[in-house]
């Protein structure tokens, strides 16, 4: 699981407890300036995740670590579909972060109302 916060001009994942270990990372710093949008979206775990390098996969179970698929970067932290939000970046480390959080209406909301200011 991951929580997210905006701290200044900056959006701040935080990957929380053994998903540190299982994604091979604890925290992603993206300028908001880089940031498209963010969605709720259950479904994103049925899509191919590409190869993994570095990270964690077992199917069904958990998907975290770093993903490339059709030429992209795209990072995984995710056990539950059902708190699934994929956030879209551009010109950053990665593509997409597709992340678990504990409301994902609220993240979708805190992220998209940081892109209006």
């Amino acid at each position: 699981m991951a929580h997210v916060r905006i701290e200044g001009d900056d959006l701040i994942v935080d990957i929380e407890g053994l998903n540190k270990m299982w994604a091979l990372k604890s925290r992603i710093t993206v300028p908001l300036t880089h940031v498209r949008g963010a969605t709720f979206d259950p479904g994103i775990v049925r899509e191919p995740k590409g190869l993994r390098a570095p990270g964690t996969h077992v199917p069904g179970v958990i998907v975290a670590g770093t993903f490339h698929a059709d030429g992209e970067r795209v990072f995984w932290d995710v056990r539950d579909a059902d708190k699934a939000v994929v956030i879209q970046l551009d010109d950053a480390e990665y593509a997409r972060l597709v992340i678990e959080v504990d409301d994902p209406r609220a993240a979708v909301d805190l992220i998209e109302q940081a892109l209006v200011r």
